[in-house]
């Protein structure tokens, strides 16, 4: 199937497996992935969602069955999926847990890899850069994936794409807690992510990827560095292949896609689905040079990006943006002006030309431009008070939420 720009999507949505009680992380994923047989396996179709494992034996992948043309109806096919992997893990004395970092595993000593098939890549990943750490085996995030036809349609996706990733954490920050401690940071995922490559530097990059925006470009400057760099740790070429590329945003140029990477999980997949509607608006405005175009886009370095997503990174959608010619592509005159409070502009922009847009997606924003990205409102709620069972009764409300599909309003 040929796809266009914006033709169709495909959404993931990463939950860690917990304890039903302690919250402790259990690795079981395989007591949920199970074929007919009841055989482990690795994917299991559920109609236009299907369930998979990803790296860790304590995380489940749901993801869109294949790509699909509307975003609408899929907070209710996913919170359908996590209703009966709840139901399945009842009799485990499990359930699954949102946010996007678990607030005080230890990776060191609980992390085990999926041990079935396609084991062999992740046993490749742990030898070349030790799985154990939080940026390996403690995150858990949204997974956007758009699709384009050839260079042009790439150059336009990729260009947009890049100017909205330091904007994300701001909205979707979830994980302002590591080893049991407030890390500083609102999006401590994120933060872990961006150094758990540093053996292999070019694997990840800086995050937001490089200014290219053909496939020549692409392979010149991302994949064959980072081919080159792994080959000496790699010998068997295991890893030789398109995704290994760990930046906030990766071309997967077999498949024709983009997917963003850099969104942390929610309390429910109706708070995701608005994220991500909310998101691809926005990239259609700047694919459709609303407010500057394309050459412009593609003329912005990571240099002009990387502090705002740092700032993101550290107070989510309480980052300010000092950059007026950052601001001027998104339709904004102002010098200066919050991550938090330019979401905002973004929503009205996008509720001002897509019909029923604030009907679908507003009241999970709403929560958020109120009360803050959930990292902050986690934090709210557990206050002062970082001891474990004060963290338990937080996350415990957040697991509730996910169970019931609604918002965490602290």
């Amino acid at each position: 199937m040929e796809l266009h720009l914006f033709d169709a999507y495909g959404i993931e949505l990463e939950y860690m497996i917990v304890d039903a009680e302690s919250l402790d992380v259990r690795p079981i994923s395989d007591f949920i992935l199970r074929d007919e047989q009841g055989e482990p396996t690795a994917e299991l179709e559920q109609g236009e969602i299907s369930w998979s494992n990803e790296l860790t034996h304590h995380v489940i992948e749901l993801k869109t069955n294949g790509p699909v043309s509307n975003l609408s109806p899929l907070a209710d096919a996913f919170q359908k999926n996590v209703e009966e992997i709840n139901r399945r893990l009842v009799s485990a004395n499990a359930r699954l847990l949102p946010t996007a970092m678990h607030p005080w595993m230890d990776p060191f000593q609980e992390m085990q890899l999926w041990p079935h098939d396609y084991h062999v890549v992740y046993e490749t990943f742990d030898k070349i850069f030790d799985c154990r750490g939080h940026g390996w085996a403690n995150l858990q995030s949204m997974h956007i994936n758009l699709p384009f036809q050839g260079d042009q349609e790439f150059g336009k996706l990729h260009a947009a794409v890049r100017l909205i990733l330091p904007l994300l954490p701001g909205l979707a920050a979830s994980s302002p807690f590591k080893d049991g401690q407030l890390s500083g940071q609102l999006d401590s995922r994120l933060d872990v992510y961006r150094r758990n490559a540093k053996g292999v530097a070019s694997v990840t990059g800086r995050v937001i990827p490089e200014p290219v925006f053909d496939f020549a470009s692409y392979d010149r400057e991302i994949f064959q560095p980072m081919f080159r760099d792994i080959a000496p740790l790699d010998p068997e070429g295991v890893l030789r292949n398109e995704f290994l590329n760990a930046r906030g945003a990766i071309a997967r140029f077999g498949r024709g896609s983009i997917e963003i990477r850099v969104i942390d999980l929610q309390e429910s997949p109706r708070a995701d689905l608005a994220i991500a509607a909310l998101t691809v608006e926005v990239l259609k405005l700047l694919v459709a040079e609303t407010w500057t175009s394309t050459q412009a886009q593609q003329s912005v370095s990571i240099d002009r990006l990387e502090p705002v997503l740092l700032a993101a990174i550290e107070s989510g959608d309480q980052a300010v943006i000092q950059d007026a010619a950052l601001l001027k592509h998104f339709g904004v005159a102002s010098g200066s002006m919050t991550v938090g409070e330019l979401w905002e502009h973004l929503f009205e922009q996008v509720s001002g030309v897509v019909p029923h847009f604030q009907a679908q997606s507003g009241e999970a924003l709403g929560v958020i431009f109120r009360k803050g990205c959930l990292a902050a409102r986690i934090r709210r709620a557990v206050g002062n008070d970082v001891r474990r069972d004060s963290l338990q009764e937080v996350y415990r409300s957040l697991a509730a939420c996910l169970a019931e599909g609604r918002s965490f309003q602290a």
